[in-house]
């Protein structure tokens, strides 16, 4: 049809069936309509439009929301994967800031994986990650794919270690935090709350910082007197460390993106002997379950 713009827009498709626009989500969503995720935004194949209202598909046959994402991993910052991705030279380009953040950018489009570590506490059955996947991308191809358990606490100056034996001892005392978005705060946060305290009690820095790396690095320069980190980022700086508590560190892949070659490559190297021996030297680390799906979309 000379003209006529090749795909169609959501607000166009509502026009076109006179419907409301979130309709169109909803059946997108379904896998009940053809369509496209492209950076985020939704696009409707006219041609393929076109056939489904003839009714040249077959009846019932589902419509998949093929995603064409950027090779970008976001989310948490885990020294172990940053490195893996520049060892293996597999292409993929990083934008950590944070747990939720990466779904976020993952939920818009705007990267193919990201890495979480969400604490969701339920009872005596605590969980990592799955709920905040599963609500905020149902419907969408993603899975959930361990990649190591991690040993969490407190990076600790020397000055006062021997002072900070539980998190109570926090108060009065220089802490940095992470990003709002960060996993180790959201954790820090859900722990203190637990035992009673507010974080409004303690000296909290006025910024926050976005590595585990800028955590240490301001509690080994005299800046902080604490912050929440990683044991094998607290050894690397020679400072002291509390731990908590043993989470796990998954990553959010997009299903299509994980078969793709730039992330094969990544997953190879994380199967190699170089891995497992870099693993093996970072305090905290397992990488037993690595591969593991706790999730599928």
């Amino acid at each position: 049809m000379p003209g006529k713009p090749e795909f169609l827009t959501t607000r166009e498709m509502a026009d076109l069936l006179r419907v409301k626009e979130r309709k169109i989500y909803d059946l997108a969503g379904e896998g009940g309509i053809p369509c496209r995720r492209i950076t985020g935004k939704l696009l409707f194949p006219r041609l393929e439009i076109e056939a489904w209202l003839r009714g040249d598909a077959a009846e019932g046959a589902p419509h998949s929301v093929t995603q064409i994402l950027p090779n970008v991993i976001a989310g948490s910052h885990d020294p172990l994967v940053d490195w893996a991705i520049r060892e293996s030279g597999c292409g993929l380009a990083t934008l950590f800031d944070g747990s939720l953040d990466g779904l976020e950018k993952l939920a818009a489009g705007h990267a193919m994986a990201a890495g979480m570590h969400v604490f969701e506490p339920d009872g005596d059955a605590p969980d990592w990650n799955r709920a905040h996947v599963s609500e905020t991308l149902a419907g969408q191809n993603f899975v959930l794919m361990e990649f190591a358990r991690r040993e969490q606490g407190l990076v600790l100056s020397r000055d006062v270690a021997a002072d900070i034996r539980t998190l109570a001892d926090l108060s009065g005392r220089r802490l940095v935090c992470r990003q709002s978005s960060a996993g180790s705060q959201l954790l820090l946060e859900s722990l203190l709350a637990a035992e009673g305290i507010d974080l409004a009690d303690i000296r909290c820095l006025p910024e926050p910082v976005r590595t585990e790396t800028e955590i240490a690095a301001m509690v080994a320069s005299g800046a902080a007197d604490a912050g929440p980190g990683l044991r094998s980022v607290a050894e690397q700086f020679g400072l002291p460390f509390l731990p908590t508590l043993s989470e796990r560190f998954d990553l959010v892949v997009d299903r299509r993106h994980y078969f793709e070659p730039p992330f094969q490559k990544l997953l190879a190297f994380m199967r190699s002997s170089a891995f497992a021996t870099k693993a093996a030297a970072l305090p905290g680390y397992d990488i037993t379950g690595l591969g593991n799906i706790h999730w599928n979309a």
